[in-house]
């Protein structure tokens, strides 16, 4: 039977719940800003969140289950190429889009887009979907966000600090005792904690996304006192989407692509592709609400937008690759895939 004959439903892409509790905190935040001794405690609030967050990545992420992936160090490097080399050259190259299509304070939110880690959960899951190398995913996401603790501040500290104006000149050091110092505060003590976060798995979700909830709220409620939101208006919304429309649309291309005449089987091509292509909200807001402050609101807002795009787009691309005819693989990494991308 044909695809246009069948009796599948037709498939939805899904619109992330989480997103549209976001936006739900970003308009709380526009209503009921919080200012003066609320500001203050929720800034410290946001701070202390900021700082969990990154002790339990920490605690959960096992670098040792990362380094046992090197023996695909190809696909690896082909990832954190793409996700730290060609996406903040992409950013770059947007510049010349300020001030004619973006303003510089979204300008510099969709730069810092590109230079935040991957996925690990989506990234998974959509390779998963698409008939790809999962465990090669999973290495790729983690190698990803390890090198992204480092890699996403000294290059925000770089890039940011030319033309952007958005990087302080006391970031690294906050970043270092806000993010770093929790982080490997969480990998030192894995091997005693580790069996405890796998038990309360779900509890920990929560307490993950209440704290990017605050940050979020805090973040625009900062944005909305120091009237920065009369900066934006639907039509510069707009254009912001289209451009990262287009961003999205070229790292999927040169993803699949690029892996393609590097040598990649279709599996491991799968699982650059969308490992390559994707950035993390849940590590981006947190360095957001460090990096740029006041203008964090402005900041987050083109990460918030990318998010939801690429997981439409990548659900509608898993959703065709799942239904390409199965190959006859070459080992991972050593030639081209016999079956023709599509």
């Amino acid at each position: 039977m044909s695809r246009r004959t069948s009796l599948r439903p037709p498939f939805r892409p899904p619109v992330d719940p989480y997103v549209l509790v976001l936006l739900c905190t970003v308009l709380l935040a526009a209503l009921l800003p919080a200012s003066g001794t609320a500001a203050d405690v929720a800034g410290g609030a946001s701070t202390g969140a900021v700082a969990l967050l990154f002790f339990l990545y920490g605690a959960r992420l096992s670098a040792r289950e990362a380094l046992d992936g090197l023996r695909h160090w190809r696909l690896h490097a082909t990832v954190l190429a793409a996700t730290f080399v060609v996406f903040p050259l992409l950013g770059l190259a947007a510049g010349g889009l300020v001030p004619a299509v973006l303003t510089p304070a979204l300008y510099g939110g969709l730069l810092f887009l590109c230079l935040v880690p991957s996925t690990i959960q989506s990234s998974i899951a959509f390779t998963s979907m698409a008939r790809g190398n999962v465990s090669a995913a999973i290495c790729a996401g983690s190698f990803s966000s390890l090198a992204g603790i480092v890699l996403t501040p000294l290059l925000a500290a770089v890039l940011l600090g030319r033309g952007t104006g958005g990087f302080p000149a006391d970031g690294l050091p906050r970043i270092a005792l806000q993010l770093l110092v929790p982080f490997l505060a969480g990998q030192s003590l894995r091997r005693w904690i580790a069996g405890f976060l796998a038990r309360h798995r779900r509890l920990l979700g929560v307490v993950d996304r209440g704290s990017i909830l605050l940050v979020v709220y805090t973040a625009f409620s900062q944005g909305m006192v120091a009237g920065i939101w009369h900066q934006v208006t639907p039509v510069r919304l707009g254009a912001l989407l289209l451009v990262e429309a287009l961003l999205l649309a070229v790292m999927l291309t040169l993803t699949w692509y690029g892996s393609g005449r590097l040598g990649f089987g279709r599996a491991d091509r799968v699982a650059i592709q969308f490992a390559g292509s994707k950035k993390s909200l849940a590590a981006g807001l947190p360095m957001a609400s460090v990096l740029f402050g006041a203008q964090a609101s402005l900041a987050v807002l083109p990460l918030m937008l990318f998010h939801q795009l690429q997981l439409m787009v990548c659900a509608v691309i898993a959703k065709r690759r799942a239904a390409d005819p199965r190959p006859v693989e070459a080992a991972p990494g050593s030639g081209p895939a016999r079956v023709p991308a599509r």
